[in-house]
């Protein structure tokens, strides 16, 4: 009776656990939104940081991922300073979250901003894209070796035009590349414009030998015939359109950095709260709009949740460190 008793209590614990692993985790049910959800953007509408925040919007509505209704809010101002600091005022509240990229970690350490990575909470990697580095069409640099060796022997020989800040990703991934080939980074010429529209149209009117932009932004002009691309700063060569452009890696070159897109919340975010959205955004970067947009954009599909976007952004922030030392940037 005993052994009897003992099987039974057995059979019951095991259907118990079976059943209970059949559920999802009770925090994740803990929480969800039940007001108004804001994507803040940083920056002014059409860039590409706003097109991410809009399409994460109408994903989330359009496949009712959400209960809650969804809206975007330009914060423009000081690298997305100023979204941020609004963001900081809502601690706690999940409702509110902010297209961010690696400026959240590189005005910190070039002394532009108080506030670094740390202080809010990560929430997802959402995708990456590339540098390229462009010349005018009819430019007399050849390929991205002749510019290689010319600048190994004179950093300064060629002026490269950056869009939008010393030291933003963009100017960082060039600086990387050169850094890596053994160029002395801190006698470089780069030039930066107010955006990189403004970068590749010095670029092709010769006011410059060459500009650094996201394959994405470089796109347009590259198709239209005035724009000539040198090498992608890939980890593997690209396919489609950029199939017959090499990778710094490939001339010798040991770099390939990434401009990131992701989300962050305001700090103070609880395990529920952050269990939700990673359920969420995991299913948002899975859509059909989603992937076809990534296509269009020669993005890669790459989804970090929120702990895995913390290991990022705290390597990001220590390479970043790094290189403006090298530079003479970080303060």
């Amino acid at each position: 009776m005993i052994l009897e008793n003992k099987f039974r209590l057995s059979v019951c614990l095991m259907t118990v656990w079976f059943v209970a692993a059949l559920l999802p985790p009770a925090h994740a049910q803990s929480w969800k939104p039940d007001k108004n959800i804001e994507i803040l953007v940083g920056t002014t509408p059409g860039g590409p940081q706003d097109r991410t925040g809009r399409l994460v919007q109408r994903i989330l509505q359009e496949h009712k991922l959400v209960d809650q209704p969804v809206n975007v809010t330009n914060k423009p101002g000081g690298g997305g300073a100023v979204g941020l600091a609004y963001l900081m005022q809502h601690k706690g509240d999940a409702h509110l979250m902010q297209i961010v990229a690696q400026p959240l970690i590189s005005n910190h350490v070039a002394g532009r901003s108080k506030t670094t990575y740390t202080d809010f909470t990560p929430l997802a990697v959402l995708a990456v894209e590339y540098v390229t580095l462009v010349v005018r069409a009819d430019s007399p640099i050849k390929d991205a070796r002749e510019f290689l060796e010319r600048m190994r022997k004179d950093p300064a020989a060629y002026s490269v035009a950056i869009g939008t800040t010393i030291g933003n990703a963009t100017h960082s991934s060039f600086a990387h590349a050169m850094k890596a080939a053994g160029v002395d980074i801190r006698k470089l010429r780069s030039v930066a414009f107010n955006s990189a529209a403004e970068s590749q149209t010095a670029a092709m009117g010769g006011h410059v030998d060459a500009a650094a932009g996201a394959i994405s932004t470089v796109l347009p002009q590259v198709r239209g015939g005035k724009l000539r691309v040198l090498v992608v700063g890939a980890p593997r060569r690209w396919g489609g359109e950029l199939a017959s452009v090499p990778t710094w890696q490939e001339i010798g070159v040991n770099s390939a950095q990434d401009l990131w897109r992701g989300l962050a919340g305001p700090p103070g975010m609880s395990a529920a709260q952050i269990a939700y959205w990673d359920a969420t955004l995991a299913r948002v970067v899975k859509s059909p709009e989603w992937l076809k947009d990534l296509e269009a954009g020669l993005m890669a599909n790459v989804y970090k949740n929120s702990a895995e976007t913390f290991k990022h952004w705290q390597a990001e922030y220590a390479d970043v460190k790094a290189l403006f030392t090298d530079m003479g940037l970080a303060k």
